[in-house]
């Protein structure tokens, strides 16, 4: 069996005489860590749109576990294993922690309009196996202490790991970080690192990253895509990728070194 969990094929997306993004294709390989890099416009996150179905390519496909991805409706996307982040944080704010994860479980509701009027047996089973899981990730991103708390009244950093709480509570097989580490302190990026590594290794679940700080590209990724102007530049492992002139060079203008596009990027 394939170890090829998502297939990209010669993606085009044009928004009027835009060209955001020009014939690229990967695969990402089950259980791991694959982050796509570039400068501001490179069309990384415009790839993550394509995957989660806000948009539509203009030519190219994608393919999911064997489905083709791009012939599927948006609101189907998460019921087929796949859960996303945003670069600015998508919660419901006047809501507690607790409340936003247990919206997380919705993709998993199956029981039936009278059935859940009625309350019966099933849908009893049905909550609480929700709230079986909901508790399951709260201690796994040790959130045990915000579990009541408003959303509106927690720390930045605290809000990330919220929202990555309520991506894990879909179960995904496939998730999507759009720049995780965007606002976080140094310890709170380490933490995130931490995470990332703990949700590959402990929880078996694929990640697919857009990320700009390359300390973490190079602590969780498995293998980098960098992206430039809407096109593949280089594909490899990290500290390769990192090397390659042609991705020094979209990033710094040319004139350095390695070391300098890990410290500076």
């Amino acid at each position: 069996m394939s170890d090829i969990l998502l297939s990209a094929h010669d993606l085009t997306v044009r928004f009027g005489g835009v060209l955001a993004v020009n014939g690229v294709s990967f695969d990402v390989r089950q259980g791991e860590v694959f982050t796509l890099i570039g400068p501001n416009g490179a069309g990384k996150t415009t790839v993550f749109n394509l995957i989660s179905r806000i948009y539509t390519p203009t030519s190219g496909h994608i393919n999911y576990q064997g489905q083709r991805l791009t012939d599927m409706a948006p609101h189907a996307v998460a019921g087929m294993g796949i859960a996303r982040t945003f670069q600015n944080i998508e919660l419901f704010e006047h809501a507690t922690v607790l409340q936003n994860l247990l919206i997380g479980r919705h993709v998993h509701n199956h029981t039936g309009f009278w059935s859940q009027l009625l309350f019966t047996s099933s849908v009893r089973a049905a909550e609480r196996a929700t709230r079986h899981k909901v508790e399951e990730v709260i201690d796994f991103l040790d959130l045990q202490h915000y579990r009541d708390t408003l959303v509106a009244g927690l720390p930045y950093g605290v809000r990330k790991v919220v929202e990555l709480a309520r991506a894990l509570c879909t179960e995904p097989q496939l998730l999507l970080l759009d720049e995780p580490s965007s606002g976080l302190n140094v310890e709170e990026t380490a933490d995130m690192a931490f995470w990332i590594q703990d949700i590959q290794h402990d929880l078996g679940i694929t990640v697919l990253m857009v990320e700009h700080d390359m300390s973490l590209v190079s602590k969780v990724s498995n293998r980098v895509l960098a992206m430039n102007q809407g096109e593949v530049l280089a594909m490899g492992e990290p500290a390769q990728v990192q090397a390659n002139e042609a991705v020094i060079e979209a990033y710094l203008g040319g004139g350095f070194d390695a070391a300098n596009l890990r410290r500076k990027v």
